[in-house]
């Protein structure tokens, strides 16, 4: 059955916007002035390495933490000192925490009678959530009669039966098998989009974010970094951290030195001059800069105008072949197509120059 929307009846969407939050946990800063806006009805991805704060930020969206400073708003409305119970959330947990001891109804009925809903209701609004979900044929199994991606469904199924205004998910999907994660990331992005609902979904995987994000908010350290579409945050990348962070294979970088003359910008990698259309870096001549381009951008031939270089190693992966160059000291990877020329061969890696990016060496900043 597909997805059919939402059961009628609950309120609006609500943006939801941190202004200046701060969190510490001892001498710990966990979070470090957030201020994030997330649209009315969106998929807002919180994406980062573990300890970047992006847990804590969610705590403190559903109201089991409190900022030490700084304000938290649904709408309007100021929730920063409201309980959980205030908000009109739901949150699903990494572990899928569905009660051995109730039905698959039941556990999904159970955040409706704790608000007193009639039982007509109810039974309207679990059949509503588990045909969603496609479980309408383990309402009367128990969870231990259930795999695990069945167990991550009821769990689904209880959040959104309520309708709330934010779903908030903190890496729902990591105990789940490779396969059934696949499956699953599609699956949560066709029922955020069929509700409407606001959500706020934390993951340090880089291609769920991809998959289910309408926009990232890449942390680090505590700090929003960069706030994008994934396509803007693949692309555009604001600095050092955010390049490699997204994307697999990494986007490369390379350190260069800039050429400025009369006839135009070069960027001096290895023995190598690579000409970029790039007025903003005249004022960077003869200072270190960091090349940023990704492995699809990156052409091998035999002569050209590119960066000189060896195959020190070739990964076949089946449908790319992910080929590493050698340039002096440092390594381009390319990701191809054809088959390269053996390892220990000499070619030349042309690089895209539209899609070219170079950071500053000592900030990791983005120049151009």
């Amino acid at each position: 059955m597909g997805y059919h929307g939402k059961i009628g009846g609950a309120e609006d969407v609500v943006e939801v916007r941190l202004e200046g939050v701060v969190k510490s946990f001892g001498r710990v800063k966990a979070l470090d002035d957030i201020n994030l806006e997330v649209r009315d009805g969106e998929s807002m991805v919180l994406l980062g390495p573990s300890g970047c704060g992006k847990t804590t930020t969610l705590r403190i969206i559903a109201g089991l933490e409190k900022p030490d400073k700084g304000r938290v708003l649904f709408g309007d409305r100021d929730v920063t000192l409201l309980p959980p119970r205030s908000r009109n959330i739901s949150m699903v947990f990494q572990s899928y925490a569905v009660w051995p001891h109730m039905s698959v109804f039941d556990n999904i009925a159970f955040p409706l009678r704790i608000k007193k809903y009639q039982e007509p209701e109810i039974r309207r609004r679990v059949k509503w959530a588990a045909e969603l979900l496609r479980i309408e044929d383990l309402l009367d199994r128990y969870p231990h009669q259930l795999s695990g991606g069945q167990r991550q469904r009821v769990a689904v199924a209880r959040a959104i039966v309520v309708e709330p205004d934010v779903l908030l998910m903190d890496e729902p999907l990591s105990n789940l098998d490779a396969l059934l994660r696949v499956k699953m990331r599609s699956e949560i992005k066709k029922l955020q989009r069929a509700v409407g609902v606001t959500m706020i979904y934390v993951t340090h995987d880089q291609t769920e974010a991809m998959v289910i994000a309408d926009r990232i908010a890449v942390m680090d350290k505590g700090r929003v970094l960069q706030v994008g579409t994934p396509e803007d945050i693949y692309n555009r990348p604001v600095d050092t951290f955010v390049a490699t962070f997204i994307g697999s294979p990494q986007m490369n970088l390379v350190k260069s030195i800039v050429r400025a003359s009369s006839s135009g910008v070069y960027l001096e990698i290895g023995k190598s001059r690579v000409r970029v259309e790039r007025r903003e870096l005249y004022k960077y001549e003869g200072r270190e800069v960091l090349v940023g381009v990704r492995p699809e951008h990156v052409k091998l031939d035999v002569e050209g105008d590119g960066v000189e270089g060896v195959i020190d190693f070739i990964e076949n992966l089946g449908s790319d072949i992910i080929v590493h160059v050698r340039i002096g000291d440092e390594t381009l990877v390319a990701k191809v197509q054809e088959e390269p020329p053996p390892i220990g061969s000499k070619v030349v890696a042309i690089l895209d120059e539209s899609r070219i990016r170079v950071f500053d060496a000592r900030s990791g900043k983005l120049i151009s």
